[in-house]
């Protein structure tokens, strides 16, 4: 990590990469792969920001995440015994981050899932059931996928009251519906494979539950208090006051996370339609439509990259959609601030994009907007995103290429931190 100033010459693109920041020996608890979930940053950078806060003097007892996404850092922070508070606005992250932090008993879980399959097996449901569906899950399903899903999500809601157990098996309900719909394998936009076969759904149900229970075996609990809430960060008035902030905002231009999540959101019910959990999102075209695009309301590093943007003519919903998410990540700092006690802390892991040409540098936004709220000491290191995933091309269906000629992503990315 090196220290950097708004106000002198730096060069974000020299920054080398940090091996600390980069990799880790230790092996990610099975906890944390429970449900796939796109940008999902490793675990160890969690507790290795746990490590360096206190190394620099933070005295850490509360933990925050207010992009908790599908909660890396919530269940990082229960596990080393910090108390945590985090939210989304997406009510699938939500249910993922809960479902991972929460403690269970193993014994109850086969009672509930015997209690399912029994259930399964007496149903009895009209012939026309698939006709019925939403229309857009008839799009991702054959009819006999449908039909046993349909079922089994019934059997979970009737056999297991709310709580937290009801919650875990339909996350690990959740964490089925890729695979058992037409979605494109390993493909990061939602693209039907008209070649894809059937899968068992019940099998594939069976092993990822017992996943989860392994996973659940593995943990030590330890004695902390995790509250993690969906809403929205910036309109959330009951703030808690924490020792260190650890986040990864969406970037700008990226997912529509909406999109992404559409069959979890369908199925459980969050919303009829899914394109409706498109709004409120940072950074989402869909949350700029009304937005009246001010310059005054963005730093020199905003403005100056929306300027450019105009110029090359990029199309002016998408502009307006960059300058709202630079507007809200100024706004969700000014609000970091607010949270952190005096000498805590704050983490953002982000990374740059490029549009036609034009650098759309996050990590100097950001750092402009911490010096702006009075945050010191702020400084700055690189990682490469993963070993796995780091080649920086995708093709035309969305998968990772080695192929040159394809369009080139972002493939690392900014760990930058500050004090109060």
């Amino acid at each position: 990590m090196v220290p950097v100033k708004v106000g002198e010459k730096f060069d974000y693109e020299a920054v080398n990469i940090d091996s600390d920041w980069n990799d880790s020996n230790d092996s990610e608890l099975i906890m944390h792969t429970i449900h796939s979930y796109p940008a999902k940053f490793p675990a160890f950078i969690a507790w290795k920001a746990f490590e360096y806060a206190q190394n620099e003097g933070v005295k850490i007892k509360n933990v925050s995440d207010i992009f908790c996404g599908c909660g890396t850092v919530a269940l990082e922070a229960k596990i080393h015994g910090y108390d945590f508070w985090g939210c989304d606005i997406n009510p699938v992250a939500t249910l993922i981050a809960r479902t991972k932090s929460n403690t269970y008993n193993v014994d109850e879980i086969l009672y509930y899932y015997e209690r399912i399959k029994i259930k399964i097996e007496n149903l009895d449901f009209p012939d026309d059931l698939y006709l019925r569906a939403n229309a857009r899950l008839q799009y991702w399903y054959y009819e006999k996928s449908y039909c046993v899903l349909y079922k089994l999500h019934y059997a979970i809601v009737c056999e297991i009251p709310e709580g937290k157990y009801r919650e875990a098996f339909e996350c690990i309900f959740s964490s089925i519906l890729k695979a058992c719909s037409k979605w494109l394998t390993k493909s990061i936009k939602p693209q039907v494979d008209p070649n894809k076969k059937e899968i068992d759904v019940l099998g594939q149900f069976d092993m990822h539950l017992h996943k989860f229970i392994k996973a659940v075996e593995e943990i030590k609990v330890a004695n902390a208090n995790t509250i993690i809430k969906c809403t929205n960060f910036l309109n959330e008035e009951n703030l808690p006051k924490v020792d260190l902030i650890i986040t990864s905002p969406p970037y700008v231009t990226s997912y529509e996370y909406a999109d992404l999540h559409q069959l979890s959101s369908l199925w459980l019910g969050y919303a009829d339609d899914y394109r409706t959990l498109r709004r409120g999102s940072i950074g989402s075209v869909y949350n700029s439509d009304a937005f009246f695009m001010d310059m005054k309301n963005l730093n020199n590093t905003g403005k100056n990259i929306c300027e450019q943007l105009i110029n090359i003519g990029m199309p002016m919903s998408k502009v307006k959609s960059v300058a709202r998410y630079y507007v809200d990540m100024q706004n969700a700092v000014e609000k970091c601030y607010g949270m952190l006690r005096d000498g805590g802390m704050v983490f953002f892991v982000v990374g740059d994009t490029e549009y036609k040409n034009v650098k759309i540098q996050n990590s100097r936004h950001l750092v402009e907007v911490l010096e702006k709220n009075k945050f010191h000491d702020i400084k700055i290191g690189k990682r490469t995103i993963s070993k796995r995933i780091c080649i920086p091309y995708r093709d035309e269906t969305g998968k990772f290429s080695k192929d040159k000629s394809k369009r080139k992503v972002y493939h690392e990315e900014f760990i930058i931190s500050g004090r109060l």
